[in-house]
């Protein structure tokens, strides 16, 4: 009996070594839980961490944002409005938003007997929904890119200052610096635009240094595009200047436009696009406090 025993050991033993070797190399295989990935087939490499959220995780109120000392500047009332009419016009009137904390606008209007006067401020706090694939920052780059490029302007990077193009664009004047930043690569970086692309108002200006252009020093980086509508028989041409720049992952957006009262009176380049400017700073400063 005991010789029968010996001999039914002596010929399981073998196959149950085998099955113990084949489950050791399965569970090694599998990073010993038994549950294969895509990570496990890179021989222990890690994947890249996804970016941090951008700086700003709100946005500041609009109507708000504006010093009653410059809204009183830009927005001169006229002398007949009451005290109540005058404190409706430099409260602003707020654009509808479904997320404050991420698109939010406001928009002032004022009527005397030299002009019709509109200004309006929009703030646009900017998600990437990969932050593996690209960051805040780089998401609102690209979304400040392309309103760059709508505006005919171009951009500032190696594309626009190459040796292959045949000249400095008319949109570029003397002097103009470029703002921080290069065109992150993938197809939603859009290209600079030719370097012969006309500019909307370089000529309506008189002055190329007053043209449509890029900004030096405002946020990350900034442009100023100043267009010149068109005369009627009986209305005057309105000027619109409109600055976008971006602060980290916001992009800001102040328009302000003039139309004289006086049919063939051109609102002055120069004063409107300084007071424009001085209010874009002004936001500026306020988000890097």
């Amino acid at each position: 009996m005991d010789v029968e025993r010996t001999r039914v050991r002596r010929r399981f033993l073998p196959g149950i070594a085998v099955l113990t070797a084949l489950a050791a190399g399965a569970t090694a295989c599998t990073g010993g839980d038994g549950i294969g990935g895509i990570g496990d087939q890179k021989n222990g490499s890690s994947t890249a961490a996804p970016a941090q959220p951008g700086k700003y995780r709100s946005l500041p109120q609009p109507c708000k944002a504006v010093d009653g000392k410059r809204l009183r500047a830009m927005l001169p009332a006229s002398d007949s409005l009451t005290t109540e009419q005058r404190e409706q016009l430099y409260a602003g009137t707020a654009e509808s938003s479904y997320d404050a904390d991420r698109h939010v606008g406001c928009r002032w209007n004022a009527q005397t007997p030299e002009a019709a006067l509109l200004l309006s401020v929009t703030f646009e706090r900017v998600v990437s929904y990969d932050r593996a694939a690209a960051s805040d920052d780089d998401k609102a780059h690209q979304v400040y890119v392309r309103r760059l490029t709508d505006a005919h302007l171009p951009f500032p990077g190696p594309a626009a200052g190459s040796s292959a193009s045949p000249g400095p664009s008319p949109s570029t004047s003397p002097g103009t610096g470029a703002p921080a930043g290069t065109a992150p690569g993938g197809p939603e970086a859009p290209q600079s635009p030719p370097a012969t692309a006309p500019t909307p108002s370089a000529s309506a200006t008189g002055s190329p240094e007053l043209g449509s252009r890029v900004l030096d020093g405002l946020g990350s980086e900034g442009f100023l595009d100043d267009k010149l509508g068109a005369a009627g028989a009986t209305a005057a041409q309105n000027r619109t200047v409109r600055i976008v720049f971006r602060t980290s992952n916001v992009i800001v957006t102040v328009e302000y436009s003039v139309q004289p009262s006086a049919p063939g009176k051109v609102p002055p380049a120069a004063e409107t696009q300084d007071k424009t400017r001085q209010l874009a700073e002004a936001l500026a400063e306020r988000f890097s406090e």
